[in-house]
C-alpha cells in the first residue's frame, strides 16, 4: 500500500482547500478526484460572492486558482481517479482505486459533493445529451437564437436562465410556485431581461421530442389550471442536488436526505474520517462556506493524525 498523511475524496472547493491546509502543513496530502479538479464551480458561468474578487470571475477560472494554490504547498492531485472502498485497518484507512491502486491514509476527509437531481419524466432519459441538459455553462452555446427553458426557481436556475440569454432568444424560466427562491438580487437581473419569461406554477410532466432532439415540453399545473404545451428546444434542468454519498453511506450517520452528518469542526462517525462540502449537511451551500468546511476538516484531521503519531 502507497502510505499517506491524509487522503482527500473530491477536488472542489471544500477538497482543495482541506488540501491547502493539509499539504501547508507538511502533512502528506493526495486528492482524489473522478472527474476535473474543480467540482461544480467549473460549470458555473460568474462567480460575484466570493471575497477578494469584486468583479467577480467565473467558475473555472476559481477552480483553477483553487487547484494551483494547493499544488503550490505540495498537495498531490489525481484527476479522473475514482475511489471504490475505504476500510479500516487497525487505526488507519484502506482506499482502493478503480485503477487497482491502494492507498494507507491516516486520516480521510470526503468532499465528494453532489450531483443535480434528475425530474424522472417521459424524455427526460432519452432525449440527455439531445436537447436535456444540467450545465447551461457546457451546453448554453448549442442553443444560439433558439429557444429554451430553466426548470427551477433557486439560485443556480435563475442564474443559468440569466447566463443562457447570451445565446438563446428566448429562455422560459419555470417553477412551481408563484415566486422565486433566488436571492433578490439575482431575481431583480432576471425579471429585467427581456428574453427571460416566467412560467409560473407549473411542473414538467414530460419532455417530448422527434426522436433525435427535443422539441416540447408539457407542464401541469400546481393551480389547477389545464396542461400547457411549449414549443422549445432545449431543457435545463436545476431542482436541487443529491448527496454523492456511496463510499461512506453504510458507514457513517446520514440526514434524512443523505447528507453526511458532521459535528462543527467536520467530525463524522467514523473516528478519523472527516467530511466537508456540498456532501455534508451543512446548510449553506455555497463556495465559500464549502472552503471554510475544508478548512476546518483539514485542521481537525491534522490534530487527529498529530495524536496517532505522539501516542505510538
Amino acid at each position: 500500500m502507497i502510505p499517506v498523511d491524509i487522503a482527500i475524496i473530491g477536488a472542489g472547493p471544500a477538497g482543495l482547500t482541506a488540501a491547502l491546509y493539509a499539504a501547508r502543513a507538511r502533512a502528506r496530502t493526495v486528492v482524489f478526484e473522478r472527474g476535473i479538479p474543480g467540482g461544480q464551480i467549473v460549470t458555473t458561468d460568474w462567480v460575484e460572492n466570493y471575497p477578494g474578487f469584486p468583479k467577480g470571475l467565473s467558475g473555472q477560472e476559481l477552480g483553477d486558482l483553487m487547484l494551483a494554490q494547493a499544488e503550490e504547498f505540495g498537495a498531490e492531485v489525481k484527476p479522473f481517479t475514482d475511489v471504490t472502498s475505504i476500510r479500516p485497518v487497525d487505526l488507519d484507512f484502506a482506499l482502493s482505486t478503480e485503477d487497482g491502486d491502494e492507498y494507507l491514509a491516516k486520516a480521510v476527509i470526503v468532499a465528494t459533493g453532489a450531483l443535480p437531481k434528475k425530474l424522472g419524466v417521459p424524455g427526460e432519459a432519452e432525449y440527455t445529451g439531445r436537447g436535456v441538459s444540467w450545465c447551461a455553462t457546457c451546453d448554453g452555446a448549442l442553443y444560439r437564437d433558439k429557444t429554451v427553458c430553466v426548470v427551477g426557481g433557486g439560485d443556480a436556475a435563475v442564474e443559468e436562465a440569466l447566463f443562457l440569454t447570451k445565446f438563446a432568444a428566448k429562455v422560459y424560466l419555470i417553477h412551481r410556485r408563484d415566486e422565486l427562491r433566488a436571492t433578490k438580487c439575482i431575481q431583480e437581473r432576471c425579471f429585467e431581461n427581456e428574453k427571460i419569461e416566467m412560467v409560473w406554477s407549473r411542473v414538467v410532466t414530460e419532455i417530448g421530442g422527434d426522436g433525435s432532439k427535443v422539441t416540447s415540453v408539457t407542464l401541469a399545473s400546481t393551480a389547477g389550471e389545464e396542461d400547457l404545451v411549449l414549443t422549445l428546444d432545449g431543457v435545463f434542468i436545476f431542482v436541487g442536488v443529491d448527496p454523492v454519498n456511496a463510499l461512506v453511506a453504510d458507514d457513517v450517520a446520514l440526514d434524512e436526505n443523505g447528507y453526511i452528518k458532521i459535528d462543527h469542526d467536520g467530525r463524522t462517525s467514523w473516528p478519523g474520517l472527516y467530511a466537508a462540502g456540498d456532501v455534508t449537511d451543512s446548510e449553506l451551500k455555497q463556495v465559500i462556506t464549502a472552503a471554510a468546511k475544508g478548512a476546518s476538516a483539514a485542521f481537525e484531521a491534522l490534530r487527529y493524525v498529530d495524536d496517532k503519531v505522539c501516542s505510538i
